[in-house]
């Protein structure tokens, strides 16, 4: 009886080095998959909330447009104040030939991103037909550009 209890005392009491280095390696591997993920996820999610930004203002905007004849240069005529976004919004005024309003754009000008935004624009453009046209100056191979962004049009 004496010798069995002292063979239960030398039995394992935790995880041997081996084990926990595969727990380690094995975590490594998932945090080197998981982060260039994550980044891409919040670069996804920052384009994605400037293009609803000027997907919001679209609507004011045409109004605007069709009352006064041209696009107002100041936001809060479209009922907008710009320091509550992370971005920087302007719009132009565009130029009238022939009674049709050409040029007239809404731009987001990203501010410092931490993943590869910062200072990359996204514009939406009225043409001369009333259709708005969506460009980005962010790389077109980049995975953050929405695809409702490469160069579609919209109708009002």
């Amino acid at each position: 009886m004496q010798q069995s209890r002292k063979n239960m005392s030398r039995r394992q009491g935790g995880f041997t080095l081996i084990e926990l280095m595969i727990v380690v390696a094995i975590i490594g591997i998932l945090a080197a998959i998981a982060i260039p993920q994550y980044q891409n996820y919040v670069a996804r999610s920052q384009v994605a909330s400037g293009l609803a930004t000027l997907k919001g203002l679209q609507t004011p905007a045409e109004l605007y447009i069709q009352e006064n004849g041209q696009l107002a240069t100041d936001l809060s005529d479209l009922g907008l104040d710009s320091t509550d976004y992370t971005g920087i919004i302007t719009a132009t005024s565009g130029t009238r030939e022939n009674g049709v309003l050409e040029g007239a754009a809404l731009t987001y000008t990203f501010q410092d991103g931490p993943y590869g935004t910062a200072n990359d624009t996204m514009t939406l453009t009225r043409s001369g037909s009333g259709g708005w046209t969506c460009a980005t100056s962010i790389d077109a191979g980049d995975p953050a550009v929405p695809d409702s962004c490469e160069g579609t049009t919209t109708t009002p």
